[in-house]
């Protein structure tokens, strides 16, 4: 039976910040410790339900991730191991293999969303406009195209139970100034094309999926937060992909069906999730992850 956990409690140590996933403790210094819970959110509102194995999950494939590109940004992993920084038995048995200990560093005001193929919101869009947040789109495309180029669609940062928000590129750059905007830009792109095409050989389509910057005192950049896990991604199975529908992901796009067929309203509070929609959607992360890295969590 996998463990499941809503919201930590690590009394020892001071707390940051409680996210819609993930909750955050002050280590002192430059160093936080960062736990991924098995909170789910949907529409921007974070559901009664936990999703076993979730938190566990999405750290690993972003830890892999991190791993993996490396060489194209540095990212805000330590390396130290989180059970070094607590002491106490019930703490450390939160910890496992969802918590990582992380650099501070100044979250950029945005996410970078980068869509690879026209599908969700976009797809909305592009019918009724023939563009992407206000990019042009050649005619002719249907709902799932691989678009000709990836293209960068970033939003704003919303706060917990508000939504994210489209901006333009002048945008961005009003916001972070033109010189970090554009490498955000040019990184976020050039991430989503190099993990894009390892994700095909393992047989997954990253549909979309956004980016989380920061950056230190000197100002480099750093990828922080998470990076292409279910939760920030969609992923598409590869063999069941057919332009003109929309194929069955591994993300929780399970769940966001199931809650649009509910008649819910979204917004707080959620409605809570069946047990066969917890089941199926635990496996569907789980799947995700093996087919990536080749491996699955501890149980």
């Amino acid at each position: 039976m996998l463990q499941t956990l809503f919201q930590s409690n690590i009394a020892s140590l001071p707390l940051i910040n409680r996210g819609k996933v993930r909750d955050i403790y002050d280590l002192g210094g430059d160093q936080m410790l960062i736990i991924a819970t098995d909170r789910l959110s949907a529409f921007d509102v974070v559901l009664p339900t936990p999703i076993p194995g979730k938190g566990a999950v999405l750290t690993q494939i972003a830890n892999f991730w991190f791993d993996k590109l490396q060489p194209i940004i540095p990212n805000h992993l330590t390396g130290i191991d989180p059970d070094s920084v607590v002491s106490d038995p019930a703490e450390k048995a939160q910890l496992g293999e969802r918590a990582v200990v992380v650099r501070k560093l100044k979250p950029l005001p945005i996410e970078a969303v980068v869509r690879g193929y026209l599908v969700g919101s976009g797809w909305k869009e592009y019918r009724h406009a023939g563009t992407v947040c206000g990019i042009p789109l050649p005619a002719g495309l249907q709902e799932a195209s691989r678009l000709p180029e990836p293209i960068f669609t970033p939003s704003t940062k919303a706060a917990l139970g508000t939504h994210d928000e489209n901006i333009t590129f002048d945008q961005v750059v009003g916001l972070v100034g033109r010189t970090t905007a554009e490498r955000v830009r040019d990184i976020a792109l050039a991430l989503y094309r190099s993990a894009a095409e390892y994700a095909l050989t393992r047989g997954i389509i990253i549909a979309d999926t956004k980016f989380e910057f920061g950056q230190d005192e000197a100002g480099r950049l750093y990828l922080i937060d998470e990076a292409l896990t279910p939760d920030s991604s969609r992923f598409w199975p590869a063999d069941q992909y057919q332009v003109g529908s929309n194929p069955p992901s591994f993300d929780k796009q399970y769940v966001r069906d199931w809650l649009e067929a509910s008649g819910w309203n979204k917004q707080a509070p959620g409605p809570e999730l069946p047990a066969e929609v917890v089941v199926r959607t635990s496996e569907k992360y789980r799947e995700a992850m093996r087919q990536l890295t080749g491996r699955d969590i501890r149980v």
